[in-house]
This record gives C-alpha cells, structure tokens and sequence, in this order.
C-alpha cells in the first residue's frame, strides 16, 4: 500500500563507513530516569528529501537490576499492545522501576498508522525480516536496530500481538517449544505468571526472520501474547494484557507495578495450558468460500466434532465443506473475515496439557 506521503524504498539506504546503523536516537540507554525519545531513519520520499521516520521508544532506569524490552504494534493492525502500553508509560513511577523498562509501544509505527500488518513504506513484515539489514529497506533497517542494539541489552523481552485483521484469539500469552530446557523452564514460570486464561505453548512451523526467535538465539527469556485481534480493541483483551503486563514486571523483578484503574481482570496465575504440537492444530481452507464458525472461541471439542463449514454461495447446489478437528482440545483461534481463500487458516485447535508434563 502507498499513497502520496509514502514511497516504496527499493533501493538500499547507503550507510556511511564504519557506520554500525543508519539508525540515530537522542536516548542515553545508560542514563538513569525517565526518558521519552525517538528512534530516527533517514526516509527520504517525495514529500520530505531530508526526512525521518520517528519511531516513539520510552525508557526506565532506576538503579541496577534487569532489563526487560516490550514492545507492541509490531504488525500495525495489531492494537491492544500499543493502548496497554501508552497507559503503563504514563502511570508508572520512577521510583518503582529497579533495573532498566526499555518500551516501544508501536514499532511498525508507519503500519499502525495505516492499520496495516506489512509497512506501507516498504510492503515488509517487520516480524519476519529478523535480523534485520543495515543497508536495507527501512523496515529492515529498524529490524537491525532492535536486534543489534536493543535484544543485545535485555534480560527478557515480551513482544505483544493479537489477531490483528484476519485472526481472533481466545487471550493467551505464548511461548516457545525451547532447546534450551533451562531457558524454557524460566520461560515457563512467566506464562504461568503472567495470569492470562490461556497459555500457548507453541511449536513455530516458520521462525525465520521473527523477533522471538532473534531474542531466542540470544538466550533470553521470550514471551508474546494473543490478545483477541479482528483490528479493533476490546476491553476483556486491554484488561488481561494490563494485568499480565503487571504481573510479569513484578516477576521479574524489574518494577513494582500497579494495574490500570479501569482494569477488572486480576488473575495472578495463568489457568489453563495448551499447545499446537504440529500442522494438523492448524485448519486451513482448501477451496474458497464463506466461513461458518460451528464453536465459539474457548470451547472445548472432540477428535471428529465439525467446528465450521465452507459455504459456497455462487454454486448453491454444492453442499458445504465440513470441518473437524484433528484432535481433542480447545478452539483457540478462528478466521475473523467470512469470506476465505484456499490456504487461509480458519481455525487453530490447541490440545490441554499438564502444567507439570512439560
């Protein structure tokens, strides 16, 4: 998508010598307080020749102890992390940080401004183009930032998404089948903090060129979230974000931090655990047509129970394609748009398992 104040950057941005980003920010990372900043590309079109794309970045610092990086709005139809996160940078004090709360509440700041997944600038996945390029397109160029100079800082790191405009979640906050077993215990632990209804233990079917998985490499403790989606913001999603936002800054120890006034929910411990083992939790469409919901999100099913069907409006002699699970467990996710194209995932069913058999 372009329109008259973007211009699709096909050529690399040039990068002086012994330049490490083209990236510049007046953000002192070791400077004790409370800082409000941007992150500066150079991005010029044909309505600024010296421009910059500027990128909002927040930071806490108050003594030693931990460094934590959150970030929302990686892809830009994606709100409930950028509203959660606003509201933590105006209502936190100094005086409860102990380490360093390092925020970027709409990273892929061009696509939310456009209610885009992909940059409007450069039609990019920010969130599949880790690590990033340097001399890249401007996407790519904030990409190498974050994971050069930002993921290098950080003890943990909790990436907040949603369904954005295709999907809808049950709430979970998410994490990674791990390797490294004494990293995914601590992992763990902070879903079973963070206090959502649904936790997500996620094995990633493509994690080149993620963000989780640039943090992962680096050995540092990853969480994300799945908070509703459907590119609209609702309270049940804001309220179990804040409160596990809160939680998980509690548990790790890096602030002493109080929920919203306007939050309801206030669980402390996550309930439920579930899991996408491999492809067949995913239900893809293998032809076009209307997709018919037959559950509601958070329902319990059964291996065989149809949890949606096909409808085929041009050809109405053509019986519906009947959808079922592949397997016992929890309708997790579903397709927000009626209308679905062969290859498009309709559904995702996640199997409940034991906090302890992991």
């Amino acid at each position: 998508m372009t329109d008259e104040n973007f211009l699709v950057m096909e050529k690399s941005i040039p990068v002086p010598e012994g330049a490490k980003t083209r990236v510049t920010t007046d953000l002192d990372f070791d400077l004790e307080g409370k800082q409000i900043s941007y992150l500066r590309i150079p991005y010029s079109r044909n309505t600024s020749a010296w421009g910059r794309l500027l990128i909002p970045i927040v930071q806490f610092k108050n003594g030693d102890g931990p460094t934590m990086f959150i970030s929302g709005g990686i892809h830009g139809d994606e709100f409930e992390g950028p509203v959660v996160l606003i509201k933590l940078i105006q209502r936190l004090k100094l005086e409860n940080v102990q380490g360093r709360i390092i925020i970027m509440p709409a990273v892929n700041l061009p696509a939310h401004l456009q209610s885009t997944r992909l940059s409007p600038i450069d039609n990019v996945d920010l969130n599949r183009c880790f690590p990033g390029s340097k001399t890249g397109s401007v996407t790519q160029v904030l990409a190498h930032y974050i994971n050069d100079f930002i993921v290098p800082k950080a003890d943990y790191v909790l990436d907040m998404h949603s369904g954005g405009t295709s999907l809808d979640f049950a709430p979970c906050v998410v994490m990674h089948q791990l390797e490294d077993k004494e990293i995914e215990a601590k992992t763990l632990a902070a879903v079973r903090a963070y206090g959502a209804p649904f936790a997500l233990y996620l094995k990633e079917g493509d994690p080149d060129g993620l963000l989780d998985t640039a943090v992962e490499k680096a050995k540092k403790v990853f969480l994300s979230t799945e908070l509703r989606g459907g590119a609209t913001v609702t309270k049940d999603a804001v309220d179990i974000a804040d409160n596990g936002l809160c939680n998980l800054l509690n548990h790790f120890g890096v602030a002493k931090a109080n929920r919203s006034k306007y939050t309801r929910y206030k669980n402390k411990t996550t309930t439920t655990l579930l899991r996408t083992a491999d492809e067949s939790c995913f239900i893809t469409a293998e032809d076009d047509g209307l997709f018919e919901p037959l559950v509601n999100l958070g329902d319990r099913v059964k291996a065989g129970q149809p949890i949606g069907q096909l409808h085929h409006i041009t050809t109405p002699a053509r019986r519906p394609f009947l959808l079922k699970a592949n397997s016992d467990g929890v309708f997790i996710c579903r397709r927000v748009q009626g209308r679905a194209e062969a290859g498009d995932c309709l559904a995702v069913i996640a199997t409940e398992e034991e906090w302890e058999d992991l």
